[in-house]
């Protein structure tokens, strides 16, 4: 009896659709399903578009990850829903003009990645100039008492600094980068009247008048290989990039090519353009750092995530205004 009621209870919960897995880990999940209903068309048996169809009715809201395409087709299946959330800062997995043709509201995950991100992205970039990993190996491989002292690194401090996206996560960057004694600088899709740095429309200029390029901006059509072999020839032997927001913001293939010639002085990566997919060339690069897609990622963001999706949720059910909406610009 006590089984039949807790399902009836279920089945009175706000209905909201998952096409993929959202939850890393099972108690993250249990703390939505005290609240909503989650639809999974992953589980089902039948094919998407048919199941979507089937549900097409009692879909509202529609929960996503940023590996989790949302398409035109998806969304045409789904005439009732008015509502993506994503776990995700970007955008480029989502069908944005059918969502606005259709009156679709978004929100992302606000600024709950921004700090982390930021961190991650000193830390690689630390690392890349200091040369911590590969000093890591060194020592790792029984090189000290035989080849003796590792090569010197370089110093953050007093860089210019060309922050590509200055955005929630690009002005924390900053923040930082400040503390160091860096000079900062800054391309953005529009001069930020309010922000004191130098601002450069052109990134070929931003890249001319930088030791080192971090890569914080959205993907976009517009962004897709932003930072090219002529960007990357601007930045020039020395130069650093660091790239903390999506593998397609740069052309891997001639990054590549610049890097293995010695073209530019060092990379930090933590996106790559065929993730999980990582070109061989770059493992064999002591002057480069690899990592996993880990930069926004910690115990604590998740959790701030999970109380911004949950706020964003009942705010959407409440017929509030979403707490972290993405708004047209």
């Amino acid at each position: 009896m006590a089984d039949r009621e807790e399902e009836q209870q279920q089945q009175r919960l706000p209905v909201v659709l998952q096409l993929r897995p959202v939850f890393a880990i099972a108690p993250a999940e249990d703390r939505f399903l005290q609240k909503f209903r989650f639809l999974k068309a992953w589980e089902s048996s039948m094919p998407k578009d048919l199941f979507l169809t089937t549900h097409a009715q009692s879909v509202r809201a529609l929960l996503c990850s940023g590996g989790t395409p949302v398409t035109a087709d998806d969304l045409r299946c789904l005439p009732s829903l008015r509502c993506i959330l994503t776990t995700s800062a970007g955008l480029n997995h989502i069908d944005l003009v059918e969502c606005r043709r259709r009156g679709i509201a978004i929100a992302n995950s606000g600024d709950c990645f921004s700090e982390d991100a930021s961190d991650y992205a000193i830390g690689l970039l630390l690392d890349v100039l200091r040369r911590i990993s590969a000093a890591d190996r060194y020592v790792r491989q029984g090189l000290w008492p035989t080849k003796g002292d590792y090569p010197l690194g370089s110093k953050l401090g007093g860089k210019r600094v060309g922050i590509v996206g200055l955005g929630h996560i690009g002005t924390e960057v900053a923040k930082r980068l400040v503390a160091f004694g860096c000079s900062i600088s800054y391309h953005s899709r529009k001069n930020k009247p309010s922000v004191a740095f130098p601002y450069y429309s052109d990134v070929r200029d931003l890249a001319a008048n930088s030791d080192v390029l971090i890569i914080c901006c959205a993907l976009t059509k517009e962004t897709h290989h932003i930072i090219n072999r002529d960007v990357l020839l601007e930045l020039g032997e020395k130069g650093v990039i660091i790239n903390v927001g999506r593998g397609a913001l740069i052309d891997e293939k001639e990054l590549i090519q610049c890097l293995v010639q010695g073209e530019i002085g060092g990379a930090g990566l933590d996106v790559f353009e065929n993730e999980p997919d990582v070109p061989k060339e770059l493992h064999a690069l002591d002057n480069v750092v690899l990592s996993p897609h880990r930069a926004v990622f910690t115990r604590e963001s998740n959790s701030s995530l999970h109380d911004l999706l949950i706020a964003n949720l009942e705010a959407f059910f409440s017929n509030k205004p979403l707490v972290s909406e993405v708004k047209e610009e």
